[in-house]
């Protein structure tokens, strides 16, 4: 089974962007004469880091084009499903303590916490997906907290 990865449009323009990066740097890498494989007896060390630099250029630069081959693009859902939590849904959470939590449900690659956006293969990105406006939610991490969902919006797509 091929792995999809969802992208929004942003997080596709950033990936794209780091690809033609790590190929300028390859290039530039390549271009000239690489350093001289044995110093005396030894293996050059210049040599070995120039191997290491490219292994890791070609690698990254490899799993780019996987990721290409399997990109899905997230959309805005229909409007029959806009009150329902699907990938590239802004949630708005509401402790019964009145304190809200924010989070927005992107594929792996976009994943970062710190800016409130949580990946839908995570414990809570797998809890939110397909419930709707209104449901309750027990999100249990050292301890079980309750949560209402308060809003679903679909602004980044």
């Amino acid at each position: 089974m091929i792995e999809k990865f969802y992208l929004t449009k942003k997080g596709l323009e950033k990936i794209k962007k780091e690809y033609q990066s790590l190929k300028k740097i390859k290039l530039a890498k390549t271009e000239g004469e690489p350093p001289e494989a044995l110093h005396s007896e030894d293996l050059n060390p210049e040599y070995i880091s120039f191997r290491e630099d490219l292994n890791f250029l070609e690698t990254r630069i490899s799993e780019f084009e996987h990721i290409f081959k399997n990109i899905e693009i997230i959309k805005k859902p229909s409007k029959k499903k806009m009150e329902t939590v699907c990938l590239g849904a802004t949630v708005t959470l509401k402790k019964a303590s009145g304190k809200k939590d924010e989070f927005t449900i992107v594929g792996t690659l976009e994943a970062s916490p710190s800016q409130g956006k949580i990946s839908s293969h995570s414990p809570v990105g797998k809890l939110l997906l397909g419930h709707k406006l209104g449901d309750k939610i027990d999100i249990t991490s050292p301890i079980k907290l309750t949560y209402k969902i308060e809003k679903i919006q679909y602004r980044f797509l």
